[in-house]
C-alpha cells in the first residue's frame, strides 16, 4: 500500500514558503520515501506570492504535477483565493488565520486555522510562522512524525541559521499542538 501524500505551500516570498517545503522534503527522503519538491517564486519572491509543491510517496512519483492537493499550507489570502479552489474535496488545508480572512475559508473542506504568525509573534519572530503552520500540517496529516522533521533542521538550515534551529524546533511544537 503506497503511503502518498502531496501538499501545495504558498503565501508571500520572505515567509520562508520554501524552506517549508524544503525541510519537509528532505525529511521524507531522509525516512527512505520518495520525493519531488517544485519551488515557484522568480519575480514574486520578495512581497509577492511563491509557493512550493511538494510530493512524497512510499512508491515511485510518476509525476511532480499536482493540480488537485490532497493538503495546502495557506500563509496569506492571495494564496487561499488562488489554491483553496484547488484542493482536492477530501483534502485538508492549513490557513494561517492571523493573515487570513477565515470567513472565506471554505467550511465544506477539512480546515484547519492556526493564528501562525501571532504563535510565531509569542515565540520571537514572525520569521518562524512557516514552522509553526508546518507542524500543524504534520498533525493535520500524520505523514511523517514531529521529531523527524525537528531533527533533519540540523541537516538542512545553513551555517548562518544555526542558531536559530532550537527556536524553529519549538515553533514546529507549537504549531503541532496548537492543532
Amino acid at each position: 500500500m503506497s503511503a502518498y501524500m502531496d501538499v501545495i505551500m504558498a503565501g508571500f516570498g520572505g515567509q520562508g514558503v520554501l524552506l517549508m517545503g524544503n525541510v519537509l522534503a528532505n525529511c521524507a527522503m531522509e525516512r527512505g520515501l520518495e520525493v519531488t519538491y517544485i519551488p515557484v517564486y522568480g519575480a514574486e519572491m520578495r512581497g509577492g506570492t511563491a509557493n512550493c509543491t511538494v510530493v512524497i510517496d512510499s512508491e515511485p512519483i510518476g509525476s511532480p504535477i499536482v493540480h488537485s492537493p490532497r493538503s495546502t499550507v495557506i500563509l496569506n489570502q492571495p494564496s487561499l483565493e488562488k489554491f483553496q479552489p484547488r484542493l482536492a474535496k477530501d483534502g485538508v488545508q492549513i490557513i494561517n488565520s492571523s493573515l487570513v480572512d477565515i470567513a472565506l475559508v471554505d467550511t465544506k473542506r477539512h480546515s484547519v486555522c492556526i493564528p501562525a504568525t501571532d504563535i510565531a509573534r509569542e515565540l520571537g519572530t514572525v520569521k518562524m510562522t512557516n514552522m509553526v503552520a508546518l507542524g500543524a500540517w504534520l498533525k493535520a496529516t500524520g505523514i511523517l512524525p514531529l521529531k523527524a522533521v525537528q531533527d533533519i533542521l540540523h541537516k538542512v538550515a545553513p551555517q548562518h541559521y544555526r542558531k536559530l534551529i532550537l527556536a524553529n524546533v519549538r515553533a514546529l511544537e507549537a504549531g503541532y499542538s496548537h492543532s
